[in-house]
Order: C-alpha cells, then structure tokens, then sequence
C-alpha cells in the first residue's frame, strides 16, 4: 500500500478588521463551513504531480526548483503550494490531489485554507509533529512569501477553527457560544488581489499617516464594540458596527462597482447589515440577516452575482492519522 496523508482546513470570512488587522488592530474572524483538502500519496513515477478535479488542472512538478510543467488548466493558487513544498517537503516524488469548495479570489480565505492544509499534510506524510500554535505561523510565512505582506488572521482561523477575536498581541480568543444569526456571503466573477489591495492600503498610510491611521484605529475600535456585542448576542449593535466598518472599508478605496451593487442589493432586500468581507478590489462581501430575509437577499444577489449561505465551524485542521500530530 501506498504511504498517503489528507488533511482539510477552513476557509474564513472576517466581521471585522479587514486591512486594519495588518497594523496590529483587532480583528473579528470565523471558519467556515467550506474547506481545503489535501491529499499525498508516494509516486509510483519518478517525478511529483498536482492535480485538482475541482479547479480543473493538473502540473508535474519540480519540488526543488519550485517549478511546474503544465498537463493542463489554469493552476491560479500554486504558488502557495510550491512555496509550502520548498519549506517542508524532503523532494521524494508524490502525487497531491488538491479538493476545494471555496471560490479563489472571493475573500474566503481559499490561499490560507489550501496553505495550512498542505502544510499539515506534508508533515503528517513525514512524520514530522508540529502544534496549532506552529503550523499557523508557518502558514502566515508561506502567505507572506507569496503575497509580500499578509496578516495572520486567515492561517490563525483556518488552523484554529470557531469564531475568534484577534487581540493586538495576536493573541486568539474564541467565543464560547455561536453568533445566532444567518450570513449571506456574495461573491463576484472578479477576484480581489489580497496582496494588491494590501499594498494599496500601505501606500495611503505612508503618504497620508495623519488621516489614515485614524481610520485604521477607528478600525480597531469597532472590532473592539463587536467583540462585547457578540459576546451579548446584540445582533442590532453589530449591524450597526458592521455598517460603519463599511463605510471605512470604502474611504480607502479598496470597494468596487460589483462589491458595491451587491452590499447596496442585500441592505435593500432585508439585510440588517452587508459590508466587504476580506481584502476587497474584487471578491466577496458578508450580510448579515434576520431568519426571514435570509432567502430574499440571496435570491435578489443571484440575479447578477453568485452566493452561498455559510455557518460558521467550530473545526479547524483536521488530519487523518489515529494519533494527530497536534498538541
């Protein structure tokens, strides 16, 4: 029998925080229940492949200069892949089959997802026991190699799990009871660039600090009243808040026409609140609704975007070994 190791993460959407959570802000962050999964069986050849059924290609890899030959498709979210396979892999030949229910680009935290499940993976096929604590940072550095510069909010929920408040000291608090409430997120067929985005929001900040880091701190303020509102499951209160972080998200520019149409259609249909969820310049946002709204405003998105309804996970990483690797 083949030597094989699988291991899933979570996606993510962020309540709050987005961009702020950079320059140390607190950020408000839950997993999804959509996932990342990666699996990684010994070649019978002598060289590594990836292959994904659900994106559509499939590369021979070369480990070691971290390079691909393309089979065929666009492999879009590879580089995260090769970057985590130069870290953590020892270049023996392996076949990698990679399985994703989350839209790239969208906002749902889809690079961290494949990042941490990949790196789970190898170091379950190697032997090698890392904790949560461990396997989180060395997502966020993968994420920052590719992207330049990334927050570690999306790799510390993937790996992690739950609805979670990020402190300044990067520290994870997870909230004991779930927000009851339905979330519609909607995604458009034009992606965000995290990476992008993230510079944009740097060169503000360095060419105008005196109006930009006040709002960067208002940023964090809000996290900060969404936090005790989530804790008294005051869902008017972090409608309001999430309206607000809204209007934020706008002033620096990182809205678009489609995220806008989306976010104006859901407050209209019934939506308490709809704000970006992510980076922005693309991608997805997150509504927040009443139980009796929650199918108007996805229907009245679909007409010209796409959405899902998500419920957030209480799972982070999972890997498929009787004894986990995590302590």
């Amino acid at each position: 029998m083949r030597k094989m190791s699988v291991a899933s993460a979570p996606g993510k959407t962020i309540l709050f925080g987005e961009h702020s959570v950079v320059y140390d802000e607190p950020a408000i962050a839950g997993a999804v229940n959509k996932r990342a999964s990666v699996k990684i069986q010994e070649s019978l050849n002598n060289y590594s492949t990836l292959k994904s059924y659900d994106l559509g290609f499939e590369v021979i890899l070369n480990t070691r200069r971290g390079t691909y030959k393309l089979v065929k498709g666009k492999p879009g979210i590879i580089r995260y892949i090769l970057n985590a396979m130069g870290k953590f892999h020892d270049h023996s030949n392996i076949d990698m089959t990679l399985g994703l229910n989350l839209p790239i680009g969208s906002g749902l935290g889809s690079s961290a997802a494949v990042t941490v499940a990949t790196i789970a993976a190898l170091h379950d096929y190697h032997g090698v026991p890392i904790t949560k604590e461990k396997l989180a940072e060395e997502a966020h550095g993968v994420e920052q190699d590719v992207q330049g510069i990334a927050s570690p909010l999306d790799t510390l929920v993937s790996t992690n799990g739950g609805l979670v408040y990020l402190s300044r000291e990067k520290r994870i608090v997870r909230f004991d009871k779930p927000l009851d409430a339905p979330f519609v997120i909607g995604f458009t067929n034009k992606y965000g660039n995290t990476g992008k985005m993230v510079k944009h929001v740097r060169h503000l900040k360095d060419n105008y600090p005196e109006l930009i880091n006040p709002v960067i701190s208002t940023m964090g303020k809000i996290a900060n009243e969404a936090r005790i509102a989530i804790l008294k499951n005051d869902i008017d209160r972090i409608a309001d808040l999430m309206n607000l972080n809204q209007g934020l998200l706008d002033g620096l520019g990182v809205n678009t026409y489609e995220l806008s149409r989306m976010i104006y259609t859901a407050r209209e249909n019934g939506a308490l609140a709809s704000k970006i969820t992510g980076s922005g310049g693309g991608g997805s946002i997150i509504s927040l609704c009443k139980n009796s709204t929650v199918d108007n405003v996805a229907n009245a998105i679909n007409k010209e975007d796409s959405t899902i309804k998500v419920k957030f996970s209480g799972e982070g990483v999972l890997v498929n070994r009787r004894s986990p690797p995590f302590n």
